[in-house]
């Protein structure tokens, strides 16, 4: 049984036997009450990749069999154990992965409102850039509340939006009706409470990562990372980066790093990275796409590659190198972020490359180049 008066049952049979040492498959989010318990009764539990483990082909499986052949590779050092976070960093993670999922709970209520005013033929995120702002939403209310005069809703346009009334009364021309009112009623009223939650979870996530501020300073300093990408990225990787001997292994771990598959001389494959951690993927992406907006050494590594190569492996070349920045500054507390300025490639790598271009092209020509410095 799995119990938890089974488990800690378990757990003092394998304390008699002198067991120091638990490896146990990961399986779904089933492993987390067997490992939190025997992780509290001092064992040494290791969490494995079941795909690590496999079962080789051709003989019986069973659950009996499994252990014998789990517990055969872990003494022959085969394994491997998985990061699994200590407790003040897998509690920060609950929090920022809750956040994330709220986040996108919100955007697709979002979408359902544009849909819906699709349907009715208003078309006011044809002309606003963002129908949930200020002005979107007392137009939106209106409509709710029973106004159907084009004139009067766009006459609700404030600031900068005031220029677009004439477009504005033009896309309130529509079929709205009693029922798409309901809807939309409802619809709001579930991203005001996802907004009131999503606030509430920032006030726990600040309390949360308190003790972790300098940590959340520094990585803030990387461009495109601010204070609630600083707060995921910590819950996802943790403080400890000696689980990660360099800075490699942390880009391995995290699949930032290209797939590699050869044999006899051929590389087979696409080098594709690998699915690893969505929550930390998708901060790093967002990360980099902010970046890639910024006058910094980061914000031209991006516009080069992406020149090259496309926008998507842009991202990825980028979000690899925040992720090498972040070891780097969580493995020493003193270290600082430096940015390199967006001109280091024209001047200490562009010079050196036209030199070679241009040697090699007059050698294809036939002279023997010797390069003088000028006075």
């Amino acid at each position: 049984s799995t119990m938890t008066r089974s488990l800690q049952a378990m757990a003092e049979r394998l304390l008699d036997l002198g067991v120091t040492r638990v490896v146990m498959e990961a399986t779904s989010d089933y492993w987390k009450p067997p490992f939190y318990l025997l992780e509290a009764h001092g064992f040494q539990t290791w969490l494995v990749n079941a795909k690590d483990v496999k079962h080789l082909p051709g003989r019986p499986k069973t659950d009996r069999l499994d252990a014998v052949w789990l517990c055969k590779v872990a003494e022959r050092q085969m394994l491997r154990p998985s990061f699994v976070p200590p407790v003040p960093i897998r509690r920060l993670r609950d929090l920022t992965r809750y956040r994330i999922s709220l986040v996108s709970d919100q955007g697709r209520e979002k979408n359902r409102v544009e849909k819906l005013l699709e349907d009715a033929q208003i078309k006011l995120s044809v002309v606003a850039s963002d129908i949930f702002g200020v002005s979107g939403r007392e137009m939106l209310a209106a409509l709710i509340g029973g106004q159907r005069n084009p004139q009067v809703l766009a006459q609700m346009a404030r600031s900068r939006m005031r220029t677009k009334i004439p477009q504005l009364e033009a896309a309130f021309v529509g079929y709205f009706t009693a029922h798409h009112g309901f809807l939309l009623a409802k619809m709001l009223a579930r991203i005001d409470a996802l907004d009131a939650d999503i606030a509430d979870l920032d006030t726990k996530i600040e309390a949360q990562i308190a003790p972790f501020a300098d940590a959340v300073a520094r990585l803030d300093e990387i461009p495109g990372v601010g204070a609630t990408a600083a707060a995921v990225i910590i819950a996802e990787v943790g403080l400890d980066m000696s689980r990660f001997p360099t800075p490699a292994h942390l880009s391995s771990w995290a699949r930032f790093a290209p797939g590699v598959k050869e044999s006899a001389g051929r590389k087979k494959g696409t080098g594709s990275t690998g699915h690893g951690d969505r929550y930390l993927a998708r901060v790093l992406g967002e990360a980099a796409v902010s970046a890639a907006k910024t006058n910094t050494f980061l914000g031209e590594r991006y516009r080069r590659i992406a020149r090259r190569r496309g926008k998507k492996k842009a991202v990825v070349a980028v979000g690899r190198s925040i992720l090498v920045i972040v070891w780097h500054l969580l493995s020493d507390p003193q270290t600082r972020y430096h940015d390199l300025g967006s001109g280091y490639y024209d001047s200490r790598i562009n010079p050196e490359r036209k030199k070679r271009n241009h040697i090699r092209e007059l050698e294809a020509l036939g002279y023997k180049v010797t390069l003088e410095p000028a006075a």
